[in-house]
């Protein structure tokens, strides 16, 4: 979780220093920033530009932003960046005396409640954390999804969900996998309730009127290709995979091929549409690969292994859940890694 940090006063900026060296130590690498007045560098850097400008581009490349003054100058700068719970970075206000860490924005998502927890912990300040599910101590079905790697597909749901919990209401509970831990006692997995939450690949699944989806992201796309096949391509077929299999898109967390595709330029354009990683391996690497698979000479004798996208898709993410689907220069199956939801 990467940090940027800026001050405004002397004080502040000693605080800046402290922090920064503190939080990275931690594992939230940091980088400090001041007005040039109070800038010590290398410890803290000049700001050289406007604060607004600063702000709008440590929204796109820090996973947090930390404003060491007053919360009117944090709100201002922020507001013309702020777009969605989902992808706005975490925000916090510390008074330059430190004696306060606020949690201002992102604060289950983003993760800054547990930044604003860490951050006055080392500074010996009081963390505030104003979200209701925090104050009474409930069940937060955002900090549950992204402590176990859940995708949230009904984002205003997610909101009833939670007002429910805050309410004192109950709501169901269905998953297709294990469970470990003591479940929460706002969670009902037998009654029947109207609202609730359905932890499943599928985004179909409607276990109750009003179903709120996590995706495990646990799935990988194996992929193999003629040289040149676009990408709208290459993601029709794989649509079409998912679509067979059951299974939300949301599900990807990877794709994977033999190492002579790894420049082929759809594949790579879809990993970046899609915002996950492209793994590939070696012939040698996939022919050790153990399991019954669609073998082919002609892949066999281009590439020097039977198949390509069943045995990376294995090798890279687990148990194949959908053999091979082949059309259009293209080839795709899909295997899941192992998970439990943990309470």
């Amino acid at each position: 979780m990467k940090c940027a940090v800026i001050s405004f006063t002397r004080n502040g900026g000693k605080l800046n220093q402290i922090l920064c060296r503190k939080l990275s130590e931690a594992g939230y690498p940091s980088i400090g920033c001041s007005i040039p007045k109070y800038a010590q560098p290398p410890e803290l850097l000049s700001l050289q530009e406007p604060l607004k400008d600063w702000t709008g581009r440590m929204f796109r490349e820090a996973d947090a932003l930390i404003f060491i003054g007053a919360c009117g100058i944090a709100v201002r700068s922020i507001a013309p960046f702020v777009q969605d719970k989902k992808t706005d970075p975490a925000v916090l206000v510390i008074d330059e005396q430190g004696a306060f860490v606020i949690s201002l924005l992102s604060g289950h998502l983003g993760g800054a409640n547990a930044l604003a927890e860490e951050a006055a912990r080392i500074l010996g300040a009081e963390p505030v954390i104003t979200t209701a599910t925090d104050r009474q101590g409930k069940f937060a079905v955002d900090v549950f999804a992204k402590e176990n790697g859940l995708a949230i597909l009904e984002m205003d749901l997610a909101k009833e969900v939670s007002a429910r919990i805050v309410d004192g209401r109950k709501v169901g509970i269905f998953s297709e996998f294990s469970m470990d831990g003591e479940l929460p006692g706002e969670l009902e997995p037998q009654e029947p309730v109207s609202v609730g939450i359905c932890i499943s690949l599928s985004d179909t699944v409607q276990p109750f009127p009003k179903t709120l989806h996590l995706v495990p992201r646990i799935v990988t796309a194996g992929i193999g290709c003629r040289k040149g096949v676009p990408k709208e391509q290459i993601r029709t077929r794989l649509e079409q995979a998912l679509g067979q299999a059951g299974v939300s898109e949301k599900a990807l967390c990877r794709i994977a091929s033999i190492d002579l595709k790894a420049g082929e330029p759809g594949i790579l354009e879809l990993c970046r549409e899609y915002g996950i990683p492209f793994e590939t391996f070696t012939a040698e690497e996939l022919k050790a690969v153990p399991g019954m698979f669609t073998t082919s000479a002609f892949v066999k004798d281009t590439t020097g292994v039977d198949n390509v996208c069943e045995r990376s898709a294995v090798l890279a993410g687990g148990r194949l859940i959908e053999k091979k689907h082949a059309g259009a220069g293209v080839t795709i199956a899909l295997a899941a890694g192992e998970w439990r939801a943990k309470f």
